[in-house]
C-alpha cells in the first residue's frame, strides 16, 4: 500500500525554501561563496574600503593587484552617501596601509573588478592587516564603457566637434594671405617667451620684493589710514594757496636768472680772487702752530706765558740774553731795505771775518774784544 502526496506539496516546499532563503538575505547565487575564488586560504584576512561609487561591482567580484587576482569582494553595503566594500585577501598580499582602491575594467567590454595598488605620490606607511580600512579619499574609479560612449556621443552629436570645425574654418579665412605675418608673429612670440623664461628669477625676486613692500604697508595700516585722511585737507590748503605758490615759483625763477647773470659777469673776478686767496690761506695754515701759540701772550702781555715762571722768582726777574753785535747781524737787522744795506757786511768781510763763523779765523777770538789792527782791510 503506497502513500500519495498531494500535488501541491512541491509547490509548498518551494515557497517555504524561498521564504527561508529570503530571511537569510538571499540575493541570487552571488550571495553564496563561489568555488575557485581567492581569499579563502587559511591565512587570508579581511579589510574594508570606502568607495564613492561601485558601478556594476557585485559580490564575488575579483580583487586584483596589477594583473594578479589576490582576493574577493564578500560584501557590499551602503554607508551614508558612499559604498562600503568588505574584501578578503590572500595571506601573502603585502600592501601598505595607505594603498589606493579603484574600480577597474579588464578591457573595453570586459568585466569590472577592484584594483588595489600602493600610493605613487607618497611614501609607504604601515601594512594592510585584518580589519584595515581604506578611506574614501584613497578611492577612485576609471571611466566605464558607458561613460566613454556617452561622452563620445555628446561630442559627435551637437557637441564641440562641429564648433571646432567652424573655428578652424574661421581661422583659415582670417590667416589667408597673411601667412608671413603670422609666421613672424609666432617667431616674435617665441623670442618673447624665451626672454621672459630667462628672466623668471628676476620676476620672482620682484614679486617677492613687492610682497614684502605690501607687507610693510599692511604693518603700517594705521599710519596709511591717517595719511589718507589728512591728504585731502592738505590738498585743499595747497589748492587755496595755488596763486601764491605760482607767484613764488615765478619770483624764484627771476631770482635764479639774476643769480646766474651775476655769476656769469663776476666769474672771472671770482676765479681770480679765489686763486689769490689760495696763497694767503696756505700761509695762514703754515703759520697756524705759531699763531695759536702766540695767543697765550695776550693774557700775560708783555711777558710770554710759557716763560712767565722763569721771569718772576721771588722779588727778582731773571733774564738770559744772547746779544749779537757783529756787523753782518746789525746790517741784516737794521739796514735791510735801506740804501745802506750790505755795507756793514762788506766791511766785515774786508776785515777778514768769515760770515757765519765765530770767532774769526783772523782774530782767533772775539772781534769786539780783540785790539784793532790797522793792517786789516784795505
Amino acid at each position: 500500500m503506497r502513500t500519495r502526496w498531494p500535488r501541491t506539496a512541491p509547490a509548498i516546499g518551494l515557497v517555504l525554501a524561498a521564504m527561508l532563503l529570503a530571511g537569510c538575505g538571499w540575493r541570487g547565487l552571488n550571495t553564496l561563496p563561489m568555488p575557485g575564488t581567492q581569499g579563502r586560504g587559511p591565512a587570508s584576512f579581511t579589510i574594508q574600503a570606502q568607495m564613492p561609487d561601485v558601478s556594476n561591482i557585485q559580490q564575488n567580484s575579483r580583487v586584483r593587484v596589477g594583473d594578479v587576482n589576490v582576493g574577493t569582494v564578500t560584501k557590499i553595503e551602503r554607508q551614508g552617501w558612499h559604498a562600503l566594500l568588505t574584501i578578503k585577501l590572500n595571506g601573502d598580499v603585502n600592501l601598505p596601509a595607505n594603498s589606493t582602491v579603484t574600480v577597474g575594467q579588464t578591457s573595453l567590454l570586459g568585466s569590472l573588478h577592484i584594483e588595489l595598488s600602493p600610493p605613487t605620490d607618497a611614501d609607504w606607511r604601515g601594512r594592510l592587516r585584518q580589519g584595515s580600512l581604506i578611506p574614501l579619499p584613497s578611492a577612485t574609479a576609471y571611466p566605464s564603457t558607458e561613460q566613454t560612449l556617452a561622452a563620445a556621443s555628446v561630442l559627435l552629436n551637437g557637441g564641440g566637434l562641429g564648433q571646432i570645425q567652424d573655428i578652424t574654418r574661421a581661422l583659415s579665412t582670417a590667416f589667408e594671405g597673411r601667412e608671413d605675418d603670422f609666421r613672424s608673429l609666432m617667431e616674435q612670440l617665441d623670442t618673447f617667451i624665451a626672454q621672459v623664461n630667462e628672466q623668471t628669477s628676476d620676476i620672482i625676486a620682484a614679486t617677492e620684493s613687492l610682497n614684502r613692500l605690501v607687507g610693510q604697508f599692511a604693518a603700517q595700516k594705521p599710519v596709511v589710514d591717517k595719511a589718507l585722511d589728512t591728504i585731502p585737507d592738505a590738498l585743499a590748503v595747497l589748492n587755496a594757496e595755488r596763486d601764491n605758490l605760482i607767484e613764488a615759483v615765478d619770483q624764484l625763477g627771476k631770482f635764479s636768472a639774476l643769480a646766474a647773470d651775476s655769476i656769469h659777469q663776476t666769474k672771472r673776478a671770482l676765479v681770480a680772487e679765489l686763486k689769490d686767496l689760495g696763497p694767503v690761506l696756505e700761509s695762514l695754515a703754515n703759520a697756524g702752530p705759531a699763531l695759536t701759540r702766540s695767543l697765550g701772550l695776550f693774557t700775560t702781555f708783555p711777558f710770554a706765558k710759557d716763560t712767565l715762571t722763569k721771569w718772576f722768582r721771588g722779588d727778582y726777574g731773571n733774564a738770559t740774553l744772547v746779544v749779537d753785535l757783529t756787523l753782518s747781524r746789525l746790517d741784516s737787522s737794521f739796514l735791510t731795505g735801506t740804501r745802506f744795506e750790505g755795507e756793514l757786511t762788506e766791511l766785515e768781510m774786508q776785515w777778514g771775518r768769515t760770515i757765519g763763523v765765530l770767532p774769526s779765523p783772523y782774530t782767533a777770538g772775539n772781534p769786539l774784544l780783540a785790539p784793532y789792527r790797522y793792517d786789516q782791510g784795505p
